[in-house]
């Protein structure tokens, strides 16, 4: 009996040492991951104490690293690195990377921020099919959401704002049915969303701010769980979405919604955020939403919201900030907003008697809401001489109409030519006075701002005739720039005083506003820290059909003269050092690329040239020369791009890539001369450079040396020198298929800088400010 205990005794402690091994082993080869990852995200100093003797799962978690374990097992890991961490290596993998990390199959949580991961989403993160939530904000991760995450069927919260996600939001999202948190802020993304949105009961946040969507936002209604939803910055609209009533923030600015406000808003008692700011709407503002029970920041700015305000206006006890400027309200400022000082209100740009904020003459807000079809509130008392008033206006206008009608008829009788002149000049949306029948049903006001970021641009709007006569002296030949193909080129004053370029474009006969609408969308949308960007536009039409005239497009003046003439020295005998050429070819790859992919459609074939390049007051690279598919529509041109008449027969998607080329080619010859600090002066000096280029790449440091500049061959580091070559070669090849793409293009000249920061100091110091004390400021726009 002893000797069978002793037997099983022994047994015990084999089966004991064995489990303990095994979970030790386990640890083991989950540790080995952590250490991988580690090695894989290049050592960040948020990581810096793991090494192989560590207890992963009893380590102290804090705000940069947290690993959770259950039974042995890593449920949650969680990387936050500093705000603003650049991309990874270009030795980087994103597919090993994501290998790597689905080699912890238990994984509950993953949360990978600021961490300068680039690349494509590998599908293969849905192997983590525990995965309930997945947070990889703010990184560098691009092309289409990968579709293997619908297999995801447990998630909960999917977090990827702050990347370079392109493509529409794919209809499978309406899959993911215990979905509660949906944030994509800060992306590429395009399209309209998908009506499966409408499935995801259990969604309480939804945030789609700062990408490019257009169309009317689905049904939202069903979604009765929903609190926060965020669409700032976006092209959704004209209709107010139908939603719940439990929202607690609600953002909708920076959008096309010109419509009225649904009578349900007054009824979203838990709502705590109301931003309505920049975009059309009209009607009356219901003042109820002022007193509405739980609201503490409201904004209402740049509309075109009607009605009187009273003083004796009830507010919330919570609210703390009210926006209610540039609109079309009249009356008195609330008493609870002026009075009680832990409530700040902005209310100027409206016809309010109030008069310690900038307000407009009574009439203006009247006549406008007139002119977007609003009926402002009127006196009801005696209405009858209002009537007389309006009728005898009425026969006013319409003998002189008459009266002008006959004189004309005289006039071509006498000529015997058709009336191809106007002496009239309607400017659509923003005239003071009436509008055409026909304009006032195509017109659509523009306020899309799209990614402005911190440009400090007003936002996009329509200029009237008179404003752009006033900024040029009513086009006076000392504004005059210049004559292209394509129109002429003036230099304004704005009244606020700043500077705008204008450019305009005279138009074939019989295009009516309808027929301009799509291009003025496009070209509202070209608003990029490194374009020349549009500020607004105006139309002039026709007397006698109404037809457009003339096309004012009106865009920033940049004052600091061309890239060119800061790397010849031809700016005041000036030249910039080797960090501002790197980063002023980062903006031109930039620019190219949000023109490729920022906007819907795309913007190929540029044409570019380093003259089109200008630098601001701060030296940021601005392009300012684009192919706008409306003027090669007023040329009778089709087809898509420049080269289109070549590839008839090519795909859609073939001549894209086409076009994208050819500006990658345009780009190189841009990087040649930063590199050589001169003028190109044929296709042959080309072709002989690129060939000494390459020779070079392939010597000693000396020979590279030799073929840059001499301000900047002994400032520049070997490795960033050598990325620079690199790209400018691969960028000139013959063979269109094997130039790189823009985003290649990007990562290494980003890598360039990178590898340079050490020199920064010397060559700062050996170059010279690269700014001129005193200059006089130069205008260059081409719009081609």
């Amino acid at each position: 009996m002893a000797k069978a205990f002793r037997y099983s005794a022994i047994l015990l402690c084999v089966v004991l040492v064995l489990l303990i091994s095994g979970s030790e082993q386990l640890q083991s080869s989950q540790g080995e991951t952590l250490l991988r990852i580690q090695r894989l995200l290049n050592y960040p100093s948020s990581l810096s104490s793991w090494n192989s003797s560590i207890d992963f799962c009893n380590s102290e978690p804090n705000a940069s690293v947290t690993v959770a374990c259950y039974e042995k097992s890593i449920t949650q890991l969680h990387i936050v690195g500093n705000k603003g961490t650049p991309l990874l290596p270009r030795n980087f993998s994103i597919d090993s990377f994501v290998t790597t990390v689905v080699g912890l199959p238990s994984l509950k949580v993953l949360t990978l921020v600021s961490l300068g991961l680039w690349g494509p989403l590998p599908g293969k993160i849905a192997r983590l099919s525990s995965l309930e939530i997945l947070n990889m904000s703010s990184n560098f991760l691009y092309d289409a959401i990968p579709q293997e995450l619908s297999s995801l069927s447990g998630l909960q919260s999917l977090g990827l704002d702050d990347n370079m996600f392109a493509g529409e939001v794919p209809n499978w999202i309406g899959s993911l049915q215990v979905l509660s948190v949906l944030s994509l802020r800060k992306n590429m993304l395009n399209g309209s969303l998908p009506d499966s949105l409408s499935n995801l009961e259990n969604l309480r946040v939804l945030a789609l701010a700062h990408n490019y969507f257009k169309g009317e936002v689905p049904d939202l209604s069903s979604l009765t769980n929903l609190q926060v939803l965020d669409l700032e910055d976006n092209a959704f609209g004209p209709q107010f979405p139908q939603l719940g009533n439990k929202l607690v923030s609600l953002v909708l600015s920076r959008n096309k919604f010109r419509d009225g406000l649904p009578a349900e808003v007054t009824s979203y008692y838990q709502l705590q955020r109301l931003d309505l700011s920049n975009n059309t709407f009209v009607g009356p503002f219901p003042q109820s939403l002022l007193s509405l029970p739980s609201v503490t920041y409201l904004n209402i700015a740049d509309n075109k919201f009607t009605g009187m305000l009273f003083e004796n206006q009830s507010c919330s006890a919570d609210l703390e900030f009210v926006d209610l400027s540039s609109n079309l309200m009249t009356g008195h400022m609330p008493n609870c907003l002026l009075q009680d000082s832990k409530k700040k209100a902005l209310y100027a740009g409206n016809c309010l008697a109030t008069g310690d904020q900038d307000q407009r003459p009574i009439s203006i807000c009247r006549n406008e809401a007139l002119a977007v079809g609003i009926l402002p509130q009127q006196k009801k008392r005696k209405p009858s001489k209002a009537i007389i008033a309006i009728s005898v206006i009425g026969g006013i206008v319409g003998g002189i109409a008459l009266v002008g009608l006959i004189f004309l008829a005289v006039r071509k009788v006498k000529s015997g030519k058709t009336i191809r002149k106007s002496t009239i000049r309607l400017i659509a949306e923003n005239a003071s006075t009436g509008y055409p029948t026909k304009l006032l049903s195509d017109a659509r006001y523009i306020s899309q701002t799209m990614k402005l970021g911190a440009l400090g641009l007003p936002a996009y709007r329509t200029f009237s005739l008179e404003e752009l006569e006033e900024a040029t002296n009513n086009f006076d030949t000392s504004a005059f720039m210049g004559e292209g193909s394509q129109g002429q080129i003036y230099r304004g004053r704005l009244k606020d005083g700043s500077f705008v370029v204008i450019r305009c474009l005279k138009m074939k006969r019989s295009h009516g506003t309808h027929n301009f609408m799509h291009h003025i969308e496009l070209i509202s949308k070209l608003r990029h820290r490194h374009l020349v960007s549009a500020l607004g536009h105006g139309f002039e039409y026709y007397l006698d059909d109404s037809s457009v005239s003339r096309i004012f497009l009106v865009f920033e003046y940049v004052p600091n003269g061309t890239l060119r003439s800061w790397i010849s020295g031809g700016h005041a005998g000036q030249k910039i050092h080797w960090t501002h050429r790197i980063a002023a070819a980062i903006g031109v790859a930039k620019g190219i690329q949000f023109l490729h992919t920022g906007i819907v459609p795309g913007v190929y074939s540029n044409n570019l040239k380093i003259t089109d390049v200008l630098l601001d007051q701060n030296l940021v690279a601005k392009i300012s020369s684009y192919n706008l598919p409306l003027l090669a529509e007023n040329r009778g041109m089709v087809g898509h791009g420049a080269s289109s008449g070549a590839s008839k027969d090519l795909s859609l998607s073939a001549r894209i890539n086409q076009d994208e080329k050819v500006d990658v080619y345009d780009f190189g010859l841009i990087l040649l001369e930063i590199l050589l600090g001169r003028s190109l002066t044929s296709g042959n000096d080309v072709d002989v450079l690129q060939d000494q280029l390459q020779a070079s790449i392939t010597r000693d440091d000396a020979a590279r040396r030799s073929m840059v500049d001499p301000a900047v061959r002994r400032v520049c580091s070997y490795q960033s020198l050598k990325t620079m070559m690199e790209i400018c070669v691969r960028c000139l090849l013959k063979n269109p298929a094997d130039r790189p793409s823009i985003e290649d293009i990007l990562w290494n000249l980003q890598f360039a800088a990178q590898v340079q920061d050490p020199w920064r100091g010397d060559s700062q110091s050996s170059e010279g400010s690269p700014v001129a004390a005193t200059h006089q400021p130069q205008l260059h726009i081409t719009i081609h």
